[in-house]
């Protein structure tokens, strides 16, 4: 949802057991092999670490993705401002992994064609009928849950905070998302 909403749906502010060591984590562990015809589709915003991009947002975020004949894939990103209105972002995203198709860049902003800056999109984790995701960055600063549904089971969403959590992010940091 552009510089409004960003990087569809997923930021992370905790520091982690390991950071908090004084160590420097290794990365996130990625979801071996990510079914991209199966992950395109409209995604609902459960959680995120809040960030800049998404602060106007305060309710109703989603995200499509579709799938190009180029290779690469076009995301959509919506959500509802406090006062009512919308905000809207196209951008697009390539994939970094071709062995798991789980690290991808994704780029929100373009000159006559030309991206500047990409941000990392990392899919952590799919459920097994891709019912739910999970999505972060190397560096854990950014992170979302995303759901098929506009919520999640308390048994469904406690089990994906544990596996954020084994995975050195801070589940205390994410917000959930309100989704009318």
């Amino acid at each position: 949802m552009g510089k409004a909403v960003g990087l569809a749906t997923i930021v992370l502010v905790g520091l982690g057991p390991a950071r908090a060591a004084g160590q420097v984590p290794s990365p996130p562990v990625t979801f071996p092999s990510v079914d991209l015809e199966r992950y395109a589709g409209p995604w609902f915003e459960i959680a995120r670490i809040p960030n800049r991009f998404q602060k106007s947002c305060a309710r109703n975020v989603t995200a499509r993705y579709t799938l190009r004949e180029d290779g690469d894939i076009t995301v959509l990103n919506r959500c509802t401002k406090s006062d009512g209105s919308g905000d809207e972002a196209e951008g697009v995203a390539r994939i970094v992994d071709r062995e798991s198709n789980a690290k991808l860049k994704v780029s929100f902003v373009s000159f006559a064609g030309w991206r500047p800056f990409w941000g990392q999109y990392w899919i952590l984790d799919v459920g097994e009928d891709y019912e739910y995701a999970l999505v972060g960055t190397r560096d854990r600063r950014y992170g979302w849950i995303l759901a098929r549904e506009p919520e999640l089971s308390a048994e469904t969403l406690e089990r994906l905070f544990t596996q954020l959590a084994d995975q050195g992010y801070d589940p205390a940091g994410f917000i959930l998302t309100k989704q009318d």
